[in-house]
């Protein structure tokens, strides 16, 4: 893996080996003055190209809680730690966050991510103003905070440590098993209700996942993690998520049975959405993977999003409209009543909030 401290668009990809990527392009963004159109110059010479490898630039942000007043989400603060996501979900919503970095919702995406090693004392800053409330931060809302950079870079320990001393609730969404490593973090915290935890399953075909979600662990191995927490006190919600129409939709009794069973005691799905460019490289990646369930998949999309790919409005864009998505819709809630998981849980704890007297850099002496 490679370090830089600053990436520029590439467009098209360099010539690389390609191996667990959720997509092979490279495309254009909205915000482009100029498209690079690769082009045969005849000489078909055979050459053993070099792997396309990741690497991960720096980000020093001033602000890590970034603020949403959108109405039909759950939360009013989050933080993420990194931009771009290793795991290459090739349906990701978020892949056209990384055109405002000048880089491509493709390749760019899951190759060349931004880590923000100091976002945990920045955080720190931001809790001790004077004028702040506390309420739930979400974490991992649009790319994964413990994909496989995690690992090295601990941005994610850090943050969950400064939470922890703020006695600070939080949620956590993610499709990584790293998060058993903070189970010594979020036991503690979820005892006095101050952390919950969401684990993302699309499927549970491996096959399918491993091509759709090439670098994130098997849908077996995230039932495990369910366990895992179920196991240290940690409340688990199981986020079919997404449903993607034609493809996985009917799972969904099958997934939340599985989640059940592992520990998970609360359930929410989300459907596929397919924001700006994630449409071009889906409908790819259907061409290439699921050929046969091209057709179908894509009617059932614009059937919910009034003959588009996809529309962006509050309150639709999550589920979509009309008859399949009321069936969807319908089946959850059979299923997750039938199996307990219907039930709301309690709300976490606001109320245990406190400034620490001390810092890491400057602790105190009492």
């Amino acid at each position: 893996m490679f370090y830089s401290a600053s990436m520029s668009r590439s467009d098209p990809p360099p010539r690389r080996r390609l191996r667990a990527r959720g997509t092979e392009s490279n495309p254009a963004t909205r915000h482009d003055a100029h498209v690079r159109v690769p082009v045969d110059d005849g000489w078909a010479v055979e050459e053993d190209l070099p792997l396309l490898r990741t690497e991960v630039a720096v980000e020093r942000p001033r602000r890590v809680l970034t603020r949403n007043t959108s109405p039909d989400i759950g939360f009013d603060r989050s933080i993420n730690p990194y931009r771009g996501c290793e795991h290459g979900c090739v349906y990701c919503f978020a892949r056209p966050s990384h055109a405002y970095l000048g880089l491509s919702p493709g390749l760019d995406f899951e190759t060349r991510l931004v880590a923000r090693p100091e976002a945990p004392a920045v955080l720190d800053r931001e809790l001790r103003a004077p004028g702040y409330r506390p309420d739930v931060i979400a974490l991992g809302t649009n790319t994964d905070p413990y994909q496989p950079i995690e690992r090295e870079w601990r941005v994610m320990r850090g943050l969950l440590e400064v939470l922890r001393d703020f006695r600070h609730p939080l949620t956590i969404a993610t499709k990584g098993t790293l998060v058993e490593r903070d189970a010594d973090i979020l036991g503690g915290m979820a005892a006095d209700r101050l952390a919950r935890v969401g684990i993302s399953l699309t499927t549970l075909d491996a096959d399918l996942a491993r091509t759709m979600e090439p670098r994130a662990p098997s849908p077996a191995r995230r039932l495990a993690t369910i366990e895992r927490l179920a196991r240290a006190g940690i409340e688990v919600r199981a986020m079919v998520s997404p449903v993607v129409p034609g493809l996985t939709d009917a799972e969904i009794e099958a997934i939340l049975a599985a989640a059940r069973d592992a520990g998970a005691v609360a359930a929410s799905w989300v459907m596929l959405r397919l924001p700006f460019e994630v449409a071009g490289l889906f409908r790819r990646w259907l061409e290439v993977h699921a050929p046969g369930r091209r057709d179908k998949v894509m009617a059932r999309i614009r059937e919910m999003h009034g003959g588009r790919d996809y529309s962006a409005e509050w309150g639709h864009r999550m589920r979509g409209e009309g008859v399949f998505a009321e069936l969807i819709a319908r089946r959850f809630d059979i299923a997750a009543r039938r199996l307990g998981l219907a039930e709301g849980l309690p709300p976490l704890r606001r109320d245990l909030f406190a400034v620490p007297l001390g810092t890491a850099a400057q602790p105190s002496l009492f």
